[in-house]
Formats: C-alpha cells, sequence, structure tokens
C-alpha cells in the first residue's frame, strides 16, 4: 500500500513567549493587521510567524496571499468568509513567497505551473499542519495556505445535530456494514462530520483504514493512506488493496467514479462498514449522482444506510447580538414551511412577541456580527419501502418528497429552528441554503 503519511517538509516552532504574544495582541482583523505591520521591515521567517500564528488564534482556516500589479494583498477565511487584512509591497511577497515554498518543500525555480506542499507550527506543544498551494496567476504566484488545525476535530455531540438526528446517527454508524454518504459543496464541514463519526466508533476491536486525497487530520489508532495519481493510486486502486487489508471500517474520501463506487457500494454489502462523500446538493440527489457515475439502482438501493446532506452557518456573536420581535409576515412565512416537521421534534413556540436574533459587529467578532460555525442537516434512511422506491429509478424531486413524508426535515427547516432558538439569523439559513 502507499505510505499513509505525507511528507512534511519542514516544521517551525513560536515560543511561547512569541505564542502569549500574539494570543494577547491579535483578537480580531484589525489588531491583526497592526502587528503584522510591525514586522513588515524585520526577519521574513518572524513575519511568517506572526501570520501563522494571528491566523490560528483568530481561527482562520486559510491564509490567502495575493500578488496584484503594484503590490501584495493578505486575506483570511475565517467561519467560511474571506476577510481583507492589508496590502504590502512587492519585494516583501518575493521574500515571503521563497520562504513559504522552502518550508513547503516546494521548487523554488518553478513559476509557470502549480505546485502543493506542506510544512507544520509546533505551538504549544501541537502540531498543526500547513497545506500550502502555489497557483501562477498574473502578477505572481498565488499562495493558500490551509491550517489543519487538530482542534477541529469535534466530538459527534458539538457538530449542532438535533437531538432526534444525534440519535440516529449514533445509532446508524454502530451497524456493522452498509455506506454512510455525507453530501455537501466544497466547504460545508462533509470531513469534520465523518472524522467525528470515526473518533465515535474507534475502538481497539475494530480495523479503521482511510483513504483520502489529501490526509487533512492524522487520528491515532486509524491507518490512513493518502492517493497519488501520478503513481497510479487513486481511489479505486487504494480502496481495492484497502480491501485485502481485512478492515472493519473505511472511510473513502470521496466517490469520484464508477469504479470507486462500485468497489465502495461492494464493500458495504459485504460486511464492511463504509463513510464516504459525494458532491450533491442535498440528500435526495445521493442515489442519483451514484447512477450518473453509472451505477444502478439494484446495487445502489441494499448497500446504503443513510443519506446526509449538510451546510454550516456562521453562529451570532453572544456578545454583541441584538434580539428583535418578529414580524408578522414573517411568523407566518415560518410557520408555513415548519407546518412538515413532525410533531414529535420539539420547536420554538411560534408565536406574537417572539424575539429573534440580529448580527450586529464588535471587535469580538472582526465587526462581521458572527463567531463560530454549526452544522444544518437532512438526513433520511433506507428501509424497505425506500429500498422499493430507489429500484424505480425516481427523480431526485420524487425521493426527496417520499423522504420529507417518512420525516425527513430539510436543511432549511433545521436552520429556521437554529434561527428560531436564537443561534443564526435567517440572512445566514438562506445564504447557504440558498432558499
Amino acid at each position: 500500500m502507499e505510505e499513509t503519511r505525507p511528507k512534511i517538509s519542514k516544521e517551525i516552532e513560536i515560543s511561547p513567549a512569541r505564542l502569549v504574544e500574539i494570543q494577547k495582541e491579535i483578537k480580531n482583523v484589525p489588531e491583526f493587521k497592526k502587528k503584522i505591520e510591525k514586522f513588515l521591515a524585520g526577519k521574513v521567517s518572524e513575519l511568517l510567524e506572526i501570520i501563522l500564528g494571528g491566523a490560528i488564534s483568530l481561527d482562520a482556516s486559510d491564509v490567502h496571499i495575493e500578488p496584484e500589479e503594484n503590490q501584495t494583498k493578505i486575506r483570511l477565511r475565517v467561519d467560511g468568509v474571506l476577510q481583507d487584512v492589508l496590502a504590502f509591497q512587492k519585494e516583501i511577497y518575493k521574500t515571503l513567497l521563497s520562504r513559504i515554498k522552502l518550508l513547503s518543500g516546494i521548487k523554488l525555480n518553478i513559476t509557470d505551473r502549480p505546485q502543493d506542499g506542506r510544512f507544520s507550527i509546533l505551538l504549544d506543544k501541537t502540531s498543526i499542519e500547513i497545506r500550502a498551494s502555489a497557483l501562477p496567476a498574473e502578477y505572481g504566484e498565488s499562495i493558500v495556505m490551509r491550517i489543519l488545525n487538530p482542534k477541529s476535530l469535534i466530538e459527534i455531540e458539538v457538530l449542532g445535530l438535533r437531538e432526534d438526528l444525534l440519535e440516529i446517527f449514533k445509532k446508524e454508524i454502530k451497524k456493522p456494514n452498509g455506506m454512510v454518504v455525507v453530501t455537501g459543496p466544497t466547504g460545508s464541514g462533509k470531513t469534520t462530520t465523518l472524522y467525528a463519526f470515526l473518533k465515535r466508533i474507534h475502538r481497539p476491536e475494530i480495523k479503521i483504514i482511510t483513504i483520502e486525497d489529501p490526509i487533512e487530520y492524522h487520528l491515532e489508532g486509524i491507518s490512513q493512506t493518502q492517493v497519488n495519481p501520478k503513481k497510479g493510486y487513486d481511489f479505486a486502486s487504494g480502496l481495492r488493496s484497502i480491501m485485502r487489508q481485512d478492515p472493519d471500517v473505511v472511510l473513502v474520501g470521496e466517490i469520484r467514479d464508477l469504479e470507486t463506487a462500485q468497489i465502495a457500494l461492494q464493500a458495504a454489502l459485504t460486511g464492511h462498514l463504509v463513510l464516504t462523500t459525494l458532491h450533491t446538493n442535498d440528500a435526495a440527489g445521493t442515489v442519483a449522482r451514484l447512477q450518473a457515475l453509472g451505477e444502478k439502482p439494484i446495487n445502489i438501493a441494499p448497500a446504503i444506510n443513510m443519506a446526509i446532506a449538510q451546510r454550516l452557518v456562521r453562529k451570532v456573536c453572544r456578545n454583541c447580538v441584538k434580539f428583535v420581535l418578529i414580524s408578522s409576515e414573517l411568523l407566518k412565512k415560518i410557520k408555513k414551511e415548519l407546518k412538515a416537521v413532525p410533531k414529535t421534534i420539539k420547536i420554538p413556540e411560534l408565536k406574537e412577541g417572539l424575539k429573534i436574533p440580529q448580527a450586529q459587529g464588535c471587535k469580538d467578532c472582526n465587526f462581521t456580527g458572527f463567531r463560530g460555525r454549526i452544522g444544518i442537516y437532512e438526513a433520511f434512511f433506507i428501509d424497505d419501502e425506500m429500498e422499493k422506491f430507489i429500484l424505480t429509478s425516481p427523480s431526485i424531486s420524487a425521493l426527496r418528497e417520499l423522504a420529507i413524508k417518512k420525516g425527513m426535515i430539510t436543511m432549511y427547516c433545521d436552520g429556521l429552528m437554529k434561527f428560531l432558538k436564537g443561534i443564526t439569523t435567517l440572512e445566514e439559513v438562506e445564504r447557504v441554503t440558498g432558499e
């Protein structure tokens, strides 16, 4: 099998004193900008420490360094939204680019094609991996550094699942075989959900193997392998090799082609629990996506246990949120939307006088009004009736209709319930669901 760990070129250590300084002085983007400005004329190694240390302190997922005609811009992605930090001279960009390339094991003399690399930061005894990507652009190479912070690995209880869904998920991932599919666009938290599942089911007596592109987080006691298409090691060939390793649980990073779909479905039918992701808009699109890859309904229906779709919504900042009275028009609209929710699900009482959250903005939340994110979900389960229905090759809308009839709560409705509980705003729910 392919080596399980991607090579990390270098490790940089941020001293405890520097870490304390960063955490004390950088609590929002304007403070981050001021701190970087102090180091622009200094050593490039210290400048990069401040950029990465500050990004980690602000819980950013990515740092973007983008060269423009006369300057270079730094942007941060915090809670899924990009924010401008500052612009600086091109000369500083060149030394910073060389430093990042050197650390990441990216070739310095190649500037006309994309390159990827990794390095890690040792921060208070915690190793945080940084995945660097260099892309040729009009005015130089654009660099994006993805921060893979182990603290992002969370327990299943912290995902933001409703109580009823949490109990069902716990039950479904205990099953010895079948497939659990998590769907959604890039950046919707699919990997976090799958890792939370793995953390929950991991125990010494079962063998778990993952095949990913790339390995995002390292989990102790789990065999992780990374695809390498250049060497002919893709999801299909890797999965075939994994099945000879006698696993109990297999995580397939993504099903992208028919061969991978066939092997994964076969594994689910022959006594293995398979966790995987697909790119579809909603849970009902799972079956249609597998069919579009070329798989037959007769193989899909008995293999899948559960299909989940998810998005991430930003949570309102608890420090500056304002609660206002709901309008009668909005109350009427929400009542209509939540009509289909089963009576067994607790929802806040919908009556005049209900107060709803409004995002404001303060220094604690980078003046956005939001801090942190939470998942909104929809999921359906394959029982005998659903299995027979899938065999008829139904349309996505027909499958969705049956799933709702059988009790599925849509992502939009799940988001509305979180809005009514004061966790997020209606605008945020509509932004991510497109409703």
